[in-house]
């Protein structure tokens, strides 16, 4: 038989929606108009999720800009050092704890709702820090503003969320963990020149006006996501996990200085443990609990979660105490420590967006392992730092740290949004957020106390000892991402 005729115009087999005509020729300009409307979601989703993540920043930032400046603070407020930390550590707390209520909030009553009021009261104790007239008013504005601005945090993960189907969500889940934990790196690096150039005050001058620009982009692009029906707030679920979370992390952040033994600390921890008892059965009789306690029987909640727990303490701890390491052991000044540390939000920044793209491919679980043993070969490499130790050390110890958990930080965030119901989905990452809040304050205080606690053996051996504990437990993170299951994607 003779081969048939070409026909001079492509032609397709099936009549489908695409737009084929009655003699089967595809018509080329309505495929390509109705390709780039297909587009347009998609480029729309990028766009509002940098109006969140801007937010999400603006917030995140302002938390440790002031930690090189808290004895000019103190003077200049006739205070203490002790006292103007709670600049600091206040806000950094309240984020963590009031998390959840805001995720459990967004999911009942819309989350372009709590994510703007929650930006506009954080503009708003902004401005009032910028006049701050007294050590208690300032420390009090920066932890009403971050309590406030903490309404960013579950509101911008549920969103991506919502935006992004389960088998895309790595990639967005790297800027947002780029935002949510290199924000704080960022302020502490650029606190130094900023501080130096235009004084504390200016920052939250110009913070407010952000937060209300954010504001008004939020509430005219941000579309509302749809409202649980019929559900009651937990109250008393909100109130009891809050208050047990803010008295563990008090009594912890607060042990290097009370001391572990002290009745304050005591009272804290065991009343802490009471209360979230409590928090639990309070959980079972509820008919519509803040955490559905059927997530404790999820592996890729509970699994993710705890290894994100124990990779924060590693991560945090060793961010607090590098510069430390940098300081004492190797006698750099404050310009050169600044330069330095870079290295660690850089390596997250360029790594977090392409490790995603990795993981699309290898799975979570592949990523969030390898990831995790960057972290563990970072402290590793903290062991090795003594006083002949050249830079390339520290700049590489501080890259894989940072490259660690912009691998693996969105993979298991990613499984943990995948693992539970998407009306669930604001106070799921808020619960995240929290646990990976407390782990950072169990691994900065317990670190530090461990190498004050082994400066007898001279100053270079506590760091070792205590960067050796850090090792263990990353270790313990990459055993605990060995046990999740990676989402399922077709080709």
């Amino acid at each position: 038989m003779g081969a048939e005729p070409r026909e001079s115009s492509p032609r397709t087999v099936n009549v489908d929606s695409a737009g084929v005509d009655e003699v089967g020729v595809v018509p080329w300009p309505s495929l390509v108009r109705r390709r780039l409307a297909d587009r347009v979601p998609i480029e729309r989703n990028w766009a509002l999720l940098i109006v969140v993540l801007s937010g999400l920043f603006t917030i995140g930032v302002t938390f440790t800009i002031l930690v090189v400046e808290l004895q000019t603070i103190a003077r200049e407020f006739d205070s203490t050092v002790s006292v103007i930390s709670w600049a600091i550590t206040g806000p950094m707390l309240a984020f963590g704890v009031v998390g959840p209520a805001y995720g459990k909030a967004g999911d009942l009553w819309g989350h372009k709702r709590v994510f703007v009021f929650g930006l506009l009261g954080a503009g708003l104790f902004a401005a009032l820090t910028a006049i701050a007239w007294s050590a208690a008013s300032m420390v009090a504005f920066r932890i009403l503003s971050a309590t406030a601005g903490a309404a960013t945090g579950p509101a911008t993960m549920a969103y991506i969320n919502r935006l992004f189907p389960p088998e895309q969500r790595v990639r967005p889940l790297g800027y947002w963990s780029f935002v949510n934990a290199g924000a704080p790196v960022i302020g502490v690096v650029a606190g130094v020149p900023l501080v130096d150039a235009v004084g504390w005050r200016a920052i939250f001058a110009v913070q407010a006006p952000l937060c209300v620009i954010g504001v008004l982009l939020a509430w005219r692009l941000l579309p509302d996501t749809e409202r649980v029906p019929d559900v009651r707030f937990d109250i008393w679920g909100s109130l009891t996990l809050g208050l047990g979370a803010l008295m563990m992390l008090t009594g912890v952040n607060q042990s290097p200085k009370w001391g572990w033994a002290s009745p304050a600390v005591v009272l804290l921890l065991a009343g802490s443990v009471a209360v979230l008892i409590l928090f639990v059965r309070i959980e079972r009789w509820v008919s519509d609990p803040l955490m559905p306690l059927r997530w404790m029987r999820t592996r890729n909640f509970v699994v993710p979660v705890a290894s994100q727990a124990f990779a924060n303490f590693a991560y945090m701890g060793g961010l607090l105490l590098s510069p430390l390491v940098m300081s004492e052991i190797l006698g750099y000044d404050s310009g050169r420590i600044s330069l330095v540390i870079i290295a660690r939000p850089l390596t997250f920044a360029l790594l977090a967006p392409l490790a995603s793209l990795a993981t699309i491919r290898v799975g979570e679980r592949q990523a969030a392992m390898f990831g995790w043993s960057c972290i563990l070969a970072s402290m590793l490499a903290f062991m090795f730092v003594d006083e002949s130790s050249g830079v390339m050390l520290m700049v590489a110890a501080l890259a894989l740290s940072g490259a660690g958990f912009g691998i693996a930080g969105p993979a298991l965030t990613s499984l943990v949004a995948n693992s539970v119901d998407e009306r669930d989905l604001g106070v799921a990452g808020a619960m995240q957020q929290l646990v990976n809040q407390m782990g950072s304050v169990f691994g900065s205080v317990v670190m530090t106390t461990i190498q004050v606690a082994t400066l007898g053996a001279g100053l270079e051996t506590s760091y070792h000892v205590t960067f050796a504990v850090a090792a263990a437990v990353s270790g313990v993170a990459v055993i605990l991402a060995a046990f999740v299951r990676s989402t399922p994607r077709t080709a």
